[in-house]
Parts: C-alpha cells; structure tokens; sequence
C-alpha cells in the first residue's frame, strides 16, 4: 500500500468533492441541500476508509516517516508528505470525526451547499497540517485552515458572529506571522525547508543579546518564541485564550466540535513536531514557565467555567483547560509525559465533540444555550440524559474512561519534574468535577417545571447513530489505553531520546536525577 498516494488521497479527496460540488450541484431548494448532505458524507466516509488503509498498513515499530511522497513543487521547494507514530492518530481523529459532523447537520436548511464545501475544504487542510513534511507546505495547510473556519463562525453564527469570527482570525493569523519568519530564518541558517532534515539540524544555543537583553539560549529561543506563539494561541494556552469561548459560543454546533476536536490539537501538534525536537535548549529552558502557565491555566478556567451561564461557554473554557494537561505532559518532557500529552488530545477530541454536539441537540429543539433555560430532561429525554451523564464523567477523568488515562500519565509524568505545579494541576480535577456534575444536575435533574420543555422530544436515530461510536471510543480506549500507546511509542521514545541527546552537559544530568519514568 505505500506505492500509493494514499496521504494525497485522503488530504485532497474532500476538497475534489467540495470543487465538484460546488460546479456541478445547482440550486438552493430542499434536492439540492439534501444531495450536497448525501455528497459531502459520502466525501467523507470514504476519506475515513481510505484512511484506515493507511492505519493498517502502519508499522509502529518504524520510527522514522512511512508513505512518504515526495514531489518537485515550485521555486525549489518540494511538496512532500507523510506520517509517524504521532500524526497518524491525529489523522485518524480527523477523517472518524468528519462523516459525524456531516451527520449533525442534517437539519441545516441555510445555504447548504456552501455549509458542506466550507467542511469538507476544511477537513482536507486540516488533514495536511498532520501529514506535510516540508515548513511551507505545512504553514499553507495551518493558516489556510483559518479560512473555512472564518467563514463558518462569520455566516452560520450566532448574532454576534463577525465579532467572534474576526478575533479568532486575528488572534490565530497574527500568532502564525511570528511563526513565518521563524520559518524563513530556519531555511536560511538549514538551506532547506525538509522537516525530517530540520530535526536534526543543530540550531545554535549559545547566548546571545538582543537589544541589550540577554538570551540564555540564543537563536533556538527566539525560533522556539516565534513558533509558541502560534501553538500557544492555537491549543490556546492561557492568557492568550480569550478567542476560544466566543468562537465556541457564536460558531454552529459542527464547528464547534471540529473546532475543539480537531483544530486545538494542531497546537499541541507542533509542539511535538518543532518544539521539542528541533529547539531541545530553548524548550528545557522554558520548561518551568510552560509549567505554571499551564497549572494556572488549568484552575482559573475551571474556575471560570464554574461561572457561566451559557452551556457552550462552559464546556469551551472546559477544553483551555483540559489542553492545560496536554502542555505539562509534553514540556514534562518524559515518555509517560508525552504519551499521556497525546492520550489525552485524542480522548478530548472525542468526549468534547460529543458534548457540544450534546448541547446542539437541545440547542435545535429550545433555541436557547442558557443553562437556566433547561432543568429535569431526564423526565422527557431519558436517552439524552443518559449519553450526556456518560460523556459528563468521561469529561471528568472518571476511571474506565479515556478521560481518565490522560490526565493520570500527565500528572503522574508532571509529578517527576515539578511537584508544586502538579499539585495545582491536579487541583483542576476537583474543579473539572465540580462544573461538570453542576451543568449536568441543572440541565438534567429534578423536576421538568418549564412549561416549554413540556413538548421536548428525546434523541431520534441519526442522533443516536452519531454518539454510538464517540461511546465505543472513549470506552475502548479508557479500557485499553495500548491501542494508543503502542503506536505512539516509538516515535515518542526515539524523540525523547534524540531531545535529550541534544541537551547541553548540565541540563542532561538534570534530567538524569529526575525518577525513573518506568518505560
């Protein structure tokens, strides 16, 4: 199966079909909406099983790049693709999500052809973010990506729409310059754009001055700057986090959870893919600040969610920080660390996009996010109830769960470096509880004594048919953790051994008086 272009496939297949879409499908009555739905899911299944092809046809124990395609692009650059034990699972996440998300907007009656291009373009860029193996290649996929997005937040919105869709383009866009000259400065000091030829290029730390400041570890910090700046604004990691909730609040239900499913994880992505890898000094240098950032981060939104009204709100500040996790697994910089980092991206990708798609089931019968709207739907909607209950405590970190297994190997790996941050951290999982059982008792407990949720009618089958396999993923997973950990693993062991190998003499014989990780 590597003779084939199997990673061209699945990043180009979805946008081919929303170019034929948009060409071939005329009109804006009932057929034509429905016949964009059927194309677009259709575009999408067959993406997740061409996908599959690849997954199968992996080999963890291969910890170098596997159905590499490598191409002459344009002005010397190469257009090259392929994927690892740590972008495989992340493509996995996208092409399982798309064809449920179509699925959620089967009741969409507003410009639907144009609604299923901007997801189906979507995905495709998306897709390439993971699988682009040259620093042009995978800056056109990550900002491009902003685009659909915008589009999405800007027309299907709320009614403040323009106001949330122009800050999440302006906070990611301008993040992302800093990122780009980071990029043209690689290029000139490497002479090539190659991402597996850029890991293992020796970018300098020696110190340096800059504008009479010193820089403790010279040009790999200023790089590893540039590109947190992006990362950090994209996973978002706190204080640069305030784009999230009114993206979340104002974009449509299916934007939501590719939003939080999907495109924060690009964020923790790069971090393991530049980060760590390519600038090892400046990242053990930063190391304690991304610590605190990340525990701070982890109990002031929790503690933010606690106050919220809206339901969407709520669950947005839920995810800045539950990515809170995922920061102090990877910057932990151990395997359990980093295993755990992306444990917890894949099992969030689940069990947020199921509960937004579990508030845009109520939001298309009420019309209304507003916890103080709903009370006792167990009565009426005693499937809803159930699922929601589920995913409430998988959220939660309960044992059996996804949830669980990557917020204990972050912590645990956290403990190992930095006692007093993890101990904040783990403060978050008595919050996550609290905010998450308060919005779970509100909207569904006690007696149903709104007049207008008399009427309210339980989940039908589509509803079902979409949270069915979220439910078999989080439980698989949370009960076999392996399916993900021996993938990743030896990628993840041969990155920390070459970051580790690229240390200075002094902080390698920190890391060596750190215990034991066990693996």
């Amino acid at each position: 199966m590597t003779t084939y272009p199997l990673l061209s496939i699945i990043t180009f297949l979805p946008i081919v079909a929303a170019l034929i879409m948009a060409l071939f499908l005329r009109g804006e009555d009932e057929a034509a909406g429905r016949n964009a739905k059927w194309l677009a899911l259709v575009a999408t299944t067959a993406t997740f099983a061409v996908s599959m092809l690849v997954l199968l046809g992996f080999d963890p124990s291969d910890t170098g790049f596997q159905f590499v395609e490598d191409q002459p692009w344009v002005m010397g650059l190469r257009y090259k693709l392929g994927v690892d034990g740590i972008s495989i699972l992340f493509v996995m996440l996208t092409t399982f999500l798309m064809p449920l998300v179509i699925l959620s907007t089967w009741q969409v009656t507003d410009r639907v052809k144009d609604y299923m291009i901007a997801f189906l373009v979507l995905e495709g860029l998306m897709i390439g973010v993971f699988v682009a193996l040259d620093l042009v290649l995978f800056y056109l996929f990550f900002e491009a990506g902003l685009i659909p997005m915008f589009l999405l937040i800007g027309i299907w919105g709320g009614k403040d729409r323009i106001y949330a869709a122009f800050k999440f383009f302006l906070y990611t866009f301008l993040g992302s310059v800093l990122m780009l000259v980071a990029m043209i400065a690689m290029w000139r000091m490497a002479g090539t754009t190659d991402i597996p030829t850029l890991l293992g290029f020796d970018f300098p730390a020696e110190p340096m001055a800059v504008l009479g400041i010193r820089i403790g570890t010279g040009v790999q910090m200023l790089l590893f700057l540039a590109f947190l700046a992006s990362f950090a604004v994209k996973l978002p990691m706190w204080p640069v986090h305030t784009w999230l909730p009114d993206a979340h609040v104002q974009a449509p239900t299916a934007a939501s959870v590719l939003l939080a499913a999907v495109l924060l994880k690009m964020g923790g992505y790069g971090f393991l893919r530049f980060s760590l890898p390519m600038f090892p000094e400046a990242s053990y240098a930063a190391q304690p600040y991304i610590f605190w950032l990340s525990a701070i981060a982890i109990v002031y939104t929790s503690l933010v969610a606690l106050a919220q009204s809206d339901m969407k709100k709520l669950i947005a500040y839920s995810s800045v920080a539950h990515m809170g996790y995922v920061t102090l697994g990877i910057f932990a910089a151990n395997h359990q660390g980093v295993d755990g980092a992306i444990f917890q991206m894949l099992s969030h990708g689940f069990i947020s996009g199921a509960l937004f798609l579990l508030v845009g089931v109520i939001y298309d019968r009420m019309h209304t996010r507003e916890i103080d709207a709903y009370g006792g739907l167990v009565n009426r909607m005693p499937v809803y109830a159930l699922v929601f209950m589920f995913f409430t405590m998988a959220n939660v970190g309960l044992p059996g769960t996804s949830g669980f297994v990557g917020e204990f190997l972050t912590l645990m790996a956290a403990f190992k470096v930095n006692t007093w941050a993890a101990v904040v951290a783990t403060s978050g999982v008595i919050l996550s509880a609290s905010y998450a059982l308060w919005l779970y008792r509100r909207i569904t407990l006690g007696a149903l004594v709104k007049e207008s949720l008399a009427s309210i009618s339980d989940m039908g089958a589509r509803e079902r048919w979409i949270f069915a396999p979220l439910i078999a993923m989080t439980l698989i997973l949370g009960v076999y953790p392996r399916l993900v950990t021996d993938v990743t693993g030896p990628s993840v062991a041969a990155l920390l051994n070459n970051y580790h190998a690229s240390l200075s003499a002094e902080a390698a014989t920190e890391f060596a008086a750190l215990p034991a990780d066990g693996n």
